[in-house]
């Protein structure tokens, strides 16, 4: 009690509550606990904290320590039950999720990827930086195809590290390549993390995938532009193979051929939503037929196919909704204490320039990249920052069409933020994925060195973002302005 009298004369008791439910939250993750069970556990903590202590003792307190909360009630807990597996789980949006899961790992299994790889290396193979360049474009074709890392970092890692090894490229040059086209699926339309921002924010999802386009392909093309000027500065880290048969039709006739049917899949994915005669939620389904059609037609789907894809499918969904319950449930508990209140004030009390309010909550989301997956940072974050943002002056044009403009720029800048967090040590998804794949003589120390370029080139993408916000609105004022 002394303890909470004396701090109470420096910070309110909602305040001291909040650092110790966030506190409690981050030891119990590097204790190892799973997050979901780590998110539950502080919650009902702090629940019970706040049955027996507060009620009692808030009279004793009030001289000292101001606390203009009243307690949790166990009827509000049930109320939140309902809340949670009526609201989140009947939720049309979220029917996406699951859909677009399908869609990936149905288009791994299709062979479209594998089809791409060996017609493309026949293509740009021959050419300064030609593997880079292979691994580049069907890591922006896939992205814009599948949309899970897993998968597109894995395909890309054994189908193009061996051929890239051979042919002595430098293991950073061509770990990092590999590893940054793969993440790439999480900002390019369709991608499940916007799915899961455009639910947290209670913003149009058809917005956020018409304003993540633009962005996603700038990242693409600093890659790209990054890996021609590598190749003319350092050529021995990308050597090219002696090569004696010229490129023919024969060559184009193959890689038009395998890039055709996932172009035309995105065409029915995003063109639907674009043309208006779909929403995303329906769009989904077609991306999921579309591409069990594709695996069909090269002959790579059977029931063991649809069991294994199918299986997938339950367990990532399963995971992501166990956060995202875990998360909504700890976030109930936190605004009980008043913790949206107590982020606010400390967010707004930093900086007056609404703009440099923006920059810094996107440089706590870089942080907290390093060490904690991207749906954790989206459910626990998006929802506390969401008030901060609407309440701030912002000149983001929404061209008389967008509502809500300064979110949806909002939202696309923490995803081009959140595309860090699968590079960044220690908590790097898609670096454990692609070491998982490695060739003998490559470790993650190679890995490592390569991310450090591409995690630039995506703080430059947020950068230009940041400065150019009509790059994530004027899309979708086109797409629904009619």
């Amino acid at each position: 009690m002394f303890i909470l009298e004396a701090l109470g004369q420096f910070l309110t008791l909602n305040e001291i509550l909040v650092a110790l439910i966030f506190g409690t939250f981050i030891v119990l993750l590097f204790r190892g606990v799973p997050v979901a069970f780590a998110l539950v556990g502080v919650a009902l903590i702090f629940f019970s904290f706040a049955q027996i202590f507060l009620d009692p003792f808030r009279s004793e307190f009030r001289d000292v320590i101001e606390f203009d909360r009243i307690g949790l009630e166990y009827k509000k807990l049930g109320v939140q039950g309902g809340r949670l597996f009526g609201s989140i789980v009947k939720n049309p949006v979220l029917v996406a999720l699951p859909m677009f899961i399908f869609m990936g790992l149905m288009l791994d299994q299709s062979g479209v990827a594998q089809r791409m790889m060996q017609s493309m290396q026949k293509l740009f193979g021959g050419l300064k930086g030609g593997l880079s360049l292979t691994v580049l474009l069907i890591g922006i074709i896939l992205a814009a195809s599948t949309g899970v890392i897993g998968a597109s970092v894995t395909l890309l890692g054994v189908m193009a590290l061996p051929a890239m090894m051979k042919q002595n490229y430098s293991k950073p040059i061509a770990t990092g390549t590999i590893a940054a086209s793969g993440t790439l699926g999480i900002l390019i339309p369709p991608s499940i993390m916007l799915v899961i921002m455009s639910d947290q924010l209670a913003i149009s999802l058809g917005d956020l995938f018409m304003g993540a386009l633009f962005p996603g392909l700038i990242l693409g093309a600093l890659y790209i532009i990054f890996i021609v000027i590598y190749g003319l500065i350092r050529p021995q880290d990308m050597p090219t193979p002696d090569r004696t048969e010229a490129i023919g039709w024969t060559e184009v006739k193959e890689v038009l051929l395998s890039v055709i049917p996932p172009m035309l899949l995105i065409l029915l994915v995003l063109g639907s939503i674009f043309a208006g005669i779909a929403t995303p939620t329906e769009a989904s389904g077609l991306g999921a037929l579309g591409a069990t059609l594709l695996a069909i037609a090269y002959g790579r789907f059977s029931w063991k196919v649809l069991r294994e894809v199918s299986h997938s499918t339950l367990n990532t969904s399963g995971y992501i909704l166990g956060i995202f319950l875990a998360a909504n449930f700890f976030a109930f508990v936190l605004r009980a204490y008043g913790g949206d209140e107590v982020v606010e004030h400390m967010i707004e009390g930093v900086f007056e320039n609404p703009y440099m309010v923006v920059a810094f909550i996107l440089f706590i989301v870089f942080l907290l990249g390093f060490l904690l997956d991207w749906i954790e940072i989206t459910l626990i974050i998006m929802p506390l920052m969401l008030p901060i943002i609407q309440g701030l002056a912002l000149e983001v044009p929404d061209y008389g069409t967008i509502n809500d403009a300064q979110v949806v720029w909002f939202a696309i800048l923490v995803a081009v933020t959140l595309q860090t967090s699968f590079l960044t040590p220690p908590v790097g998804f898609a670096l454990f994925y692609l070491k998982g794949v490695c060739p003998p003589g490559v470790n993650l120390g190679h890995i490592y060195r390569g991310i450090i370029p591409f995690v630039m080139l995506q703080l430059l993408g947020l950068l230009i973002v940041f400065e150019m916000p009509w790059l994530t609105t004027w899309l979708p004022s086109v797409a629904y302005g009619n």
